[in-house]
């Protein structure tokens, strides 16, 4: 059955919002987030000072695709009025794990006695700190944020071991203020 779907999401003062397709780029003061989003039937339009995105003919799927769509735009408002942040704590029980961050990238030594250190990168608009025995990643852009945490404890997953006894690793505390 199809209905007529429309969500109103409003773009707080100091907030400025431009789409140009399919593209919605939205600036604060200090901050910038830019996404595509891949819309076939849905139309995506501002008006005032509002975001309006919806169908007139909204099938099941189209109704999936504008919640979703409303909830990234939320994300990207709420990520710029304050910056979304990870926690991550570094646990070694055998060999002592020493974390750097050089550029955009982030080397773990030493993990499990290896002599080659592990890479991963830092996606753009993410900053890392390492203090003591815990990171802190945090950025405006949610997607982002949570990719690099996840890039993090990807890259410490324990391999041919028996996971009870090496339980060494880099693991997500907790997400964007929520404690895990």
């Amino acid at each position: 059955m199809r209905k007529e779907i429309f969500q109103e999401i409003e773009v707080p003062e100091g907030m400025d919002a431009e789409i140009k397709g399919d593209i919605l780029k939205i600036k604060s003061k200090d901050a910038e987030i830019e996404k595509k989003f891949g819309m076939n039937k849905i139309s995506f339009e501002k008006k005032g000072g509002k975001i309006i995105l919806g169908n007139k003919k909204a099938t099941k799927n189209e109704k999936k695709m504008i919640n979703t769509i409303a909830a990234h735009i939320r994300n990207m408002i709420a990520g710029l009025n304050e910056k979304y942040e990870y926690k991550l704590r570094i646990c070694s029980s055998h060999f002592p794990i020493t974390v750097e961050v050089n550029g955009n990238e982030v080397l773990i030594k030493n993990f499990l006695g290896e002599k080659v250190p592990r890479k991963t990168r830092i996606l753009k608009n993410v900053e890392v700190n390492v203090e003591k025995d815990i990171i802190k990643v945090s950025s405006f852009n949610k997607e982002n944020a949570g990719q690099t945490a996840a890039n993090l404890e990807k890259a410490t997953v324990v391999r041919a071991r028996d996971r009870r006894v090496f339980q060494d690793g880099i693991f997500i505390t907790s997400k964007a203020g929520r404690a895990i």
